[in-house]
């Protein structure tokens, strides 16, 4: 034993417990004072006091007095530069920058802490729910830095600071998930495709886009991403076993599998798009461990998840179609192309399909629409042959927060769609809060408006005049004027329709004149050119060669084609024309080869040159007139022709060509500004056609949305009635309204999907908008804003309950740093005697010497896997024996009473109003089970039922639920009061008032000296409980909610297992008349069993019910334990010694100056919340 020690030991005498207090102080001094742990301790020096500062002084602890006799020590080292030769000093050395900000060992690792703005006035804020929690998370961060470099050790403070800090720190926005409904042909994916601003569900070429559920959220990068998950082997199994089942008859015969609507071409349509290679008359022979033994490479793929990474929409549609693409719409292509590609294109297309095989499309985009945390769910229909699938779509409905139903708009009212939407089944939902984020707060509801949306689609489907018929549109001014608009536009177009004629014609008769003339003057120089060279010549006689044969024909003469002496106005016919608006008129000028180009124009006018020709001439042969001058005409031609002759009459023909192209050129300046003038009108026209279907499409919107939230409004007056009625059937007054209906409010948007994509050019070559102009006028950007209103509250109450959580926490540090001065180590010890539930991680041994145990003897392990297990919301293995003295203990005992008491009283709840219920219920659900099984026998074709009965009740209809529909709807308003009840409000009192009864304890026991800093730190544990305590109970309220709709769930399923019997019975009929045997079968098994069936559904429900209030029981317990946790770490400050050296003193006083300003920050923030909370109110 060193000298030291034995010196020590000596000093036992003095104090009057013995040796084990003072090996327990000295293992106090070495843990909380490293510095001393080796420096020899001279007991003969004793000094009164020593100031309590840093280790640049001498550090002082006061033992208590009372085990001391009245005497002091206090107990003081020596100095380090006077410690002995050969001694070893253990304290702070000469600190670097580094080490100064190093992390302590075994702290999690610190984050990169991202950019927060300091401000120093609310005003300067731009307050949103995003900013803040995105500053929030980056002051978490940026504090973590620096609790990582204190001393906190292995504790419950240093872990539960950690988690705590690590939870604030992933926390962002919070989620809302919409579920996406709406039969096919609804334009459900094209309307995700405009909300998201991009091409990213599939529209066309496949089933799989209505098969396969698809989850939409938001990432922050710009690829898009996906993750597609596949059935696991026991899945496709299943599935495959229906399917085969579906292929062939009851006496094994291939049924016919073309027509895709019915029941054998939907399973051959899957089964031969994974098998492309097996005929339907193998594939109906074999069983699915056969199948799948033949295909190993799908049996590798089943129960796997493939990820894509894709830079835009182009290439994400490229490899997500590689999974879900339909190769049917290619496999009879009858498109010419060579061998080679013939044969690589039929090896791909016997490639198999993966789309039957897939279970979920999680994609991940930075759609604008989605940034706010909404989630958008694209669910299939309910005819899907896979269970598998069909769950995920019912824990998707479970899960999602509101409910978007997609129809088009030309159906929405006709087929009163959203009255449809509150039917019984739905009705019952709704009331049983199966429809998720429904409120109601009173006896008989309230709803909350932001549960469902309705989407009427197709908006650009439109015409006009269907619609002003319908709506009394006629005497509309706007209407009007925009008639006006067009008719005016209308009218001019005729007009210049009839000048254009005009031109054309005049054009064409032009053309044929200096065809015609040029012909003449060609000839006349080739006479001229035989009379030089002494030749024989003939002229040709044009007025002969185009002079009409048979019936003489009027003439169609105009001022452009005539003479000068007999130029005349022929305007006004109606003939058709050309348009040549592209014809270069400075042609005309040009030699003849080029203006023979012109004759193109009149290709299909040659049969009326010898007309035309005619028309040259000086009148018609039908005239006297006309004869004397054809017979001076002739007399000329047999006159002498000389050379001056023939050229004065080329210099004469020459420049009767040149007027004629003057006038050509005129004709053709008329031809193409009429030719202009109509474009620009049709254009108009266009424009304003689509101003008025505009006009219209929005009138219809207007009256659909009047219409449809009328309906909706219908449908929960007729809910609310037939409830009232049930409950007080002699009180029920029918025209009493049973609350405000006007104030109901359901969300309907209109929109025209096509048009906005059109419009914002989101796919190439997709064409002009056919209705809308504007962007607005589309309704997409409406539902887009939507998506951010339906986060706005969860988004609010986040930011704001982290700023909360985060004050708080920033508090709890501040106290922790405070310095407790002026109070001597023996007062803090016997107060943390009293209140300290669970020893440090530094001691395993604390025995009182008088014989009163504080703590059971256990090892450092078993401490420390208390403490782990404490933390993770477990009780101890090693509590304290006898009585409990710490304040977690004492709080956990108060926790165990009010968990007791809540979980007894939600039993008693549950049963008072819910057991007479479902007991009626169910007499009233077996005395229509008969009757509902044969009006759902006699409502389908018998193929359809044969499917149902093959499924369990499951297909197109779920004859489960309509067969235990009587149940739900006598209990839907009484689950309704129960569950919207405050179940769970003498909790929070109770809770609430135990801890501040025991810190008033803890408060008492104090002594002087630490009575005030007692009630401080009291203060703040009481202000972490009412900010705990609203998480508290926001996660039983959300456990509860899920409970109860796990449980109002369970009665159909039950109902398909006691049937199960039956439905395999059925499906055993065979041959002929097998289809009224299986009715017959099922209809007798559903009458025998009908009493058990749905006693025991009952039964089932109230045991359900008491299951989910002991799992409530248990969130409550857990949380409540958490809390007694950081109350107790809170009032810990009092008697916890920290580590005093200078590294530590230096990190703690960095610390201190960091949570000055983050205090000061989060304070801006909160008020700058409450500022945009009251302008939103006050608007």
């Amino acid at each position: 034993m060193a000298p030291h020690d034995r010196e020590a030991e000596n000093q036992v005498s003095a104090f009057p417990y013995g040796f084990p207090r003072f090996r327990f102080l000295r293992r106090f001094f070495s843990v909380a004072f490293p510095i001393y742990s080796t420096i020899q301790v001279k007991s003969e020096r004793v000094e009164p006091t020593i100031p309590f500062s840093s280790v640049e002084n001498y550090t002082h602890a006061t033992i208590p007095s009372s085990n001391l006799a009245n005497t002091t020590r206090t107990i003081k080292p020596e100095p380090v530069d006077a410690l002995p030769t050969g001694a070893t000093a253990v304290g702070p050395t000469p600190l670097s920058h580094q080490n100064i900000n190093a992390q302590k060992p075994g702290a999690p690792a610190i984050p990169k802490a991202p950019s927060y703005t300091v401000y120093t006035d609310a005003q300067d804020i731009e307050y949103t729910p995003e900013n803040a929690l995105q500053n929030g998370v980056g002051m978490v961060q940026d504090l973590a830095t620096l609790v990582k470099k204190i001393e906190l050790g292995k504790g419950r403070r240093a872990q539960t600071w950690y988690r705590e800090i690590d939870d604030l720190t992933k926390q962002g926005s919070p989620k809302t998930m919409i579920a996406v409904c709406g039969a096919t042909g609804a334009g459900k994916s094209s309307l995700l495709n405009a909300v998201l601003d991009d091409n990213i569900v599939p529209t066309s070429g496949m089933r799989a886009c209505t098969a396969v559920i698809t989850e939409i959220s938001h990432h922050k990068k710009k690829t898009i991403d996906a993750d597609v998950s596949f059935l696991t082997l026991e899945e496709w199994k299943a599935e495959l076993t229906i399917l085969l089942e579906e292929l062939t008859d009851e006496d094994g015969n291939v049924r016919r599998s073309t027509d895709l609507r019915s029941e054998a071409g939907v399973a051959w349509h899957k089964v031969h798009a994974v098998h492309p290679l097996m005929p339907i008359e193998q594939l109906a022979k074999s069983d699915p461990d056969e199948i799948l033994k033949r295909h190993p490479a799908i049996a590798k793929i089943l129960g796997t998840t493939k990820r894509i990474c894709a830079p835009d929409s182009k290439m994400f549609a490229k490899e997500i179609g590689k999974y879900i693409d339909s190769k049917d719409q290619k496999r009879n292509s009858k498109d010419k192309k060579d061998k080679a590609q013939r044969e690589k294109d039929k090896k791909k297309d016997n490639e198999p399909a993966l789309w039957p095989l897939i279970r979920l499309v999680q994609v991940r985009c930075p759609a604008a629409a989605l940034s706010t945390g909404a989630i958008l769910v694209d669910l299939p229909g309910v005819a899907d042959a896979n269970a598998a699938r069909s769950a995920i779509a019912r824990d998707y409905m479970k899960k999602c927060d509101c409910i978007w139903i997609a129809a088009p708009i030309t159906r929405a009212v006709d087929d009163k769609t959203a009255k449809d939407l509150l039917g019984e089944a739905f009705r019952t939902q709704l009331m049983m809060g199966k429809v998720p984020s429904v409120s109601f707060n009173n006896e008989y509801g309230n709803y909350d408006d932001s549960c469902i949306t309705f989407i009427a689609t197709k908006t650009d489907d439109i015409s006009c005049s269907e619609i002003i018929r319908a709506l009394n549109l006629d005497e509309n001014e706007e209407l009007q004027a925009i008639t006006d608009e067009i008719d005016e536009a209308t009218i001019e177009m005729s007009t210049w329709t009839a000048t254009q004629a005009e031109a054309q014609r005049a054009v064409k008769a032009l053309d044929k004149e200096v065809e015609t003339l040029r012909d003449v003057i060609d000839d006349h120089r080739n006479h001229l050119e035989a009379l030089r060279n002494g030749e024989e010549y003939t002229p040709v006689d044009f007025e002969a060669k185009n002079k009409p044969k048979g019936k003489k024909r009027k003439s169609v003469g105009s001022d452009y084609g005539s003479s000068p002496k007999r130029r005349r106005s022929d305007y006004g016919s109606d003939d058709s024309f050309i348009n040549d608006d592209d014809d270069d008129l400075s042609d005309l000028d040009e030699d003849k080869d080029e203006d023979e180009g012109d004759k193109d124009m009149d290709v299909d006018n040659n049969d009326d040159r010898s007309d035309a020709g005619s028309n040259n001439s000086d009148g018609s042969d039908s005239d006297k007139d006309g004869e004397a001058e054809d017979d001076d005409e002739v007399q000329e031609i047999k006159e002498v022709i000389t050379e001056e002759t023939l050229k004065e009459k080329i210099k004469e023909k020459e420049d009767e060509l040149k007027s004629l192209k003057q006038r050509l050129t005129t004709a053709k300046a008329d031809r193409k500004k009429a030719n202009d003038e109509l474009a620009n009108l049709k254009k108009t026209i266009a424009k304003v056609q689509k101003k008025k279907n505009a006009f219209c499409s929005l009138k219809r919107s207007e009256f659909s949305r009047d219409v449809l939230k009328e309906d909706f409004r219908v449908g929960l007056r007729e809910l609310d009635q037939a409830a009232a009625e049930q409950n007080n059937p002699d009180t029920f007054d029918p025209s009493e309204d049973l609350r405000n209906y006007e104030a109901i409010d359901l969300p309907v948007f209109t929109c025209s999907s096509r048009d906005y994509i059109r419009l914002t050019k989101q796919v190439k070559g997709d064409g002009e908008p056919t209705c809308f102009l504007d962007k607005p006028d589309t309704g997409v950007p409406a539902l887009q804003a939507w998506c951010h209103d339906l986060t706005i509250t969860s988004r609010e109450r986040a930011a704001r309950n982290f700023m909360s959580r985060f004050k708080v926490f920033i508090e709890g540090i501040s106290s922790y740093l405070q310095d407790v001065e002026g109070v001597n180590l023996g007062d803090r010890m016997a107060l943390r005697d009293l209140w300290q539930s669970y020893p440090d991680d530094d001691e395993s041994v604390i025995v009182d010497q008088s014989g009163e145990r504080l703590y059971r003897m256990a090892s450092e392990e078993e401490w420390f896997q208390d403490i782990d297990a404490m933390l993770g919301g477990q009780k101890p293995k090693t509590k304290p024996v006898g009585k409990a003295t710490g304040i977690a203990l004492r709080l956990e005992q108060v926790i165990d009473q009010i968990v007791s008491t809540t979980v007894a009283s939600l039993k008693v709840k549950f049963r008072d109003g819910l057991e007479d219920r479902c007991q009626s219920g169910a007499s009233k659900a077996e005395a229509a089970a008969v009757e509902t099984s044969d009006a759902f026998a006699a409502s389908m074709h018998w193929g359809t039922y044969r499917a149902t009965l093959r499924r369990r009740g499951e297909w197109r209809r779920d004859l489960n639920a309509e067969l235990v529909n009587p149940l739900t709807t006598e209990i839907a308003s009484s689950w309704s009061r129960v569950f919207e009840s405050d179940l769970f409000a003498d909790v929070e009192k109770s809770a609430t008032r135990h801890i501040q009864k025991l810190l008033q304890e803890v408060e008492a026991s104090a002594p002087a000296g630490l009575q005030d800093r007692c009630k401080t730190q009291g203060d703040l544990a009481h202000e972490e409980t009412k900010v705990v305590m609203k998480k508290i109970m926001a996660e039983v309220k959300s456990k509860m909610s899920n409970e109860q709709k796990e449980v109002s769930r369970c009665l159909s399923p039950h109902v398909q297992d006691q049937l199960g019997d039956g439905y395999d019975l059925a499906m055993e009929e065979r041959g002929k008349g097998s289809v009224a045997r299986q009715k017959l079968v099922f209809r007798n098994f559903v009458d025998r069993n009908r009493g058990d069936i749905f006693t025991d559904g009952a039964d089932l429900l109230l045991g359900r019910l008491d299951v989910a209030a002991e799992a409530v029981g248990e969130t409550l317990d857990q949380s409540l334990a958490e809390l007694a946790n950081k109350v107790e770490i809170c009032m810990s400050v009092l008697w916890e010694i920290p580590k005093d050296d200078v590294q530590e003193h230096l990190a703690r006083n960095q610390l201190k100056d960091k949570l000055v300003g983050l205090k000061s920050l989060v304070n801006l923030w909160m008020t700058a919340g409450e500022t945009r909370a009251k302008s939103i109110k006050d608007d």
